[in-house]
């Protein structure tokens, strides 16, 4: 294979809707390009995108996978991404290397869920795209329907550059109206005959072609200015104004292709290469590279997929990950299609490729030449909208599985596996309940563990509404030294400001505050504490252990075991003794005497309360909305967005669990959702009293 530079790599992502043909797109890239003679297909279990087993158990991409076409003298790397929400890491990781994208549309359905979804993503990311409407021979392709589904979707960005002559089971051709030629294929292995156009097409094209113009002028005003003098553009000055409206993200052209047999792929390829964006890396520079994934492959251990980002790669050179200061040394590397690795011995800036068994390949790290301190952050993934608890069915698999879950994370950053030392859970968080099953087949199937999935304990939180006061006197006596220590305190609300008048055994009493600790909980809110004792009564050198008995309460709160937070408490009298008052002695009566005060007043059980925005078509907004209601969430602003409906809501997390799945079926798939923690807040009466409930029935059941 040989080198190419920097101006002749094109970097592409396929997106779009499961079922669009993406995949199919990709063989038939390779199979244009010339990397394969022969094309695989989903159904036969033979692409060289989908090679994971998962992939060919479900016929469907789970992982982003790079192919490659040499084409025109250039090089296009193209990166299949998966067309479910639940897998849309695939498509993030593309995005941070990739300066393209080409949207497939499916000629039977048009505009889908999934359309729309990666096509926000890619806004989102400042992702140039074109639209390559695939299935055109497919019986129930219409292309009316799916022009005016375009339209609807995204508006006035969307100009025609093709037209099919027929579809269905008879199409085999297409009008070009930039360059104003008729394409018509001969056979299922794409041979092309360049034609003119028939006169029976040629008013539309006529027309087809004044909007080209007219758009291509938009972006550019010398163009516009000559469109408007001399009402025409030569087919080079089209393409010099679509790809400024193309980078800008403001115009997205659309092609004709049947993958399935080779129609307009060669077209597509012919634009992509002479009008998409052109990485931009110097070539020149230091040499850098940027790992954007990594799995596991037979015969082969870990594989590092990057994008140089500077200078040149070569082998027998030694990189630095700048962030960490680690070495790696590539004793080979590969141009990389699929399963499909060719050993290179150099690869150019802008250029993709692969290496085997690095000590530190993981994803989202750069390597570079020692010294250039150049770094290229992190890729952003959206956050996981699907959470679980996860153990193993056997006990002495635990260990089996923390390893396991660190390697799945660690090829898939959207796989985000955490302990919860307050719940005492693994909690496994995914894009959504597919996502988290394909988790679990692999820990199964590749790594030999048997789990358990089920709803994650809530981290709810106690606090306290009243003031309230108690003492508790800890005495021990055993033969030798015994223990001694008398706590008096006070506790409140630790809201306002601070007020030090209270009334304390029927007497109103103003606490002078001799000594203060505020501290910042972890786990949020904050606990003041405020020495008020006076004449003696307790050594200044006990309180930092009244503190601390303190603390251990407010680490397992008095109603339910969970974190205790936002109290104020004020040590006003207490005892000592001058032989058996101990450190041990006041943090087991400070411990006591808060456990005691809190518990008259007025404990409330906090729980966590959760911003959810929804994105759904209007027609299922009513559902959405009730079943919202239904897990006690509290509407607010709604909007709109390309003919979908916004709902935002206040959702307990209590209530959120498996959210994904049911607002799945709500909505027939159509609808995406996005939350973010927003605050504590208190529980009904009733669900406290449930959770009270519960609490005591596992404490009963642990004696």
């Amino acid at each position: 294979m040989k080198e190419y530079s920097t101006k002749d790599i094109r970097n592409v992502v396929l997106l779009g809707a499961s079922k669009s043909g993406k995949t199919t797109l990709a063989e038939s890239v390779l199979y244009v390009g010339k990397v394969v003679d022969r094309k695989g297909t989903v159904e036969d279990k033979n692409t060289v995108s989908d090679y994971e087993e998962i992939e060919k158990l479900n016929q469907r991409s789970v992982y982003a996978t790079p192919v490659y076409a040499e084409f025109a003298n250039a090089k296009v790397n193209v990166i299949d991404a998966p067309g479910s929400d639940d897998f849309c890491g695939g498509a993030f990781s593309a995005f941070k290397v990739c300066e393209n994208g080409i949207l497939t549309v499916n000629a039977q359905q048009g505009v889908e869920v999934g359309t729309n979804i990666f096509e926000r993503y890619a806004s989102q990311a400042k992702l140039p795209l074109v639209v390559a409407v695939n299935q055109l021979d497919a019986e129930k392709a219409d292309w009316e329907l799916v022009q005016n589904s375009l339209k609807e979707s995204f508006g006035s960005k969307v100009i025609t550059i093709q037209f099919p002559a027929a579809v269905g089971a008879g199409f085999n051709g297409f009008v070009d109206v930039l360059t104003m030629k008729y394409y018509h294929f001969t056979d299922d292995k794409g041979t092309r005959e360049d034609l003119e156009i028939p006169a029976q097409f040629a008013d539309e094209a006529q027309i087809l072609r004044e909007a080209l113009m007219e758009k291509a002028a938009e972006f550019d005003d010398t163009l516009m200015e000559k469109f408007f003098e001399a009402g025409e553009l030569t087919e080079d000055e089209i393409r010099d104004g679509l790809r400024l409206g193309i980078a800008a993200g403001e115009c997205y052209p659309v092609f004709c292709v049947s993958a399935k047999k080779n129609i307009g792929v060669k077209r597509l390829l012919e634009f992509t290469t002479r009008v998409s964006t052109v990485p931009q890396c110097d070539e020149t520079a230091p040499a850098s590279l940027y790992i954007y994934k990594n799995s596991v492959e037979k015969n082969l251990g870990e594989v590092s997929f990057f994008k140089v980002m500077s200078g040149v790669v070569t082998t027998g050179v030694e990189y630095e990950d700048t962030a960490t200061g680690n070495k790696e040394r590539f004793s080979a590397i590969y141009a990389v299609a699929g399963q499909k690795k060719e050993s290179v011995g150099s690869i150019h800036a802008g250029d993709f490729g692969c290496v085997v068994k690095l000590k530190n390949g993981k994803s989202g790290t750069t390597l570079a030449a020692l010294g250039s301190g150049l770094n290229y952050g992190k890729t952003y993934f959206p956050a996981p909208k699907y959470e679980c608890a996860i153990k193993a069915k056997v006990q002495q698999d635990e260990q089996k599985l923390g390893d396991a879950l660190k390697k799945i994370s660690s090829q898939d950053p959207t796989v985000i596996v955490e302990y919860s030392k307050e719940l005492r859970q693994t909690i496994l968080s995914g894009n959504g309940e597919q996502h988290i099953n394909v988790v679990k087949w692999r820990l199964n199937n590749e790594f030999g563990v048997d789990v358990e999935l089920f709803a994650p304990k809530v981290p709810y939180r106690e606090t306290i509404t009243k003031v309230a006061t108690a003492q508790y006197r800890h005495k021990k006596q055993s033969g030798g030294a015994g223990q001694f220590g008398e706590v008096h305190l006070l506790v409140c609300p630790a809201e306002g400001d601070l007020n030090t008048k209270f009334t304390i055994d029927g007497k109103d009493t103003v606490l002078n505050v001799k000594t203060q600790d505020i501290t910042e909980l972890e786990w949020g809110g904050k606990l003041e504490f405020y020495n008020c004792v006076v004449g003696g009564a307790i050594d200044l050198g006990f309180m930092p252990a009244i503190l601390k008995g303190i603390k251990e309460k407010m680490n397992e709160g008095p109603l339910t075991g969970s974190y205790a937070r936002d109290i104020r408490v004020f040590v006003y009298d207490g005892k000592m003794h001058p032989v058996d008052s101990k450190e041990i002695a006041f943090i087991i009566a400070g411990r006591n005497a808060f456990k005691e005060a809190f518990r008259i007043a007025g404990p409330k059980i906090l729980e966590p309360i959760y911003n959810v925005e929804v994105l759904t078509p209007a027609e299922y907004q009513g559902a959405v909305m009730s079943d919202l209601q239904n897990r006690r969430g509290i509407l607010g602003d709604m909007g709109a967005d390309k003919g979908f409906a916004i709902l935002k809501a206040r959702v307990p997390q209590a209530e959120l669990y498996r959210y994904s799945t049911t607002l799945s079926s709500l909505t027939a798939g159509s609808a995406s959702f996005t939350k973010e923690f927003a605050d504590y807040q208190p529980v009904p009466g009733d669900v406290q009293a449930k959770l009270l409930a519960e609490y005591a029935a596992a404490e009963t059941d642990e004696d």
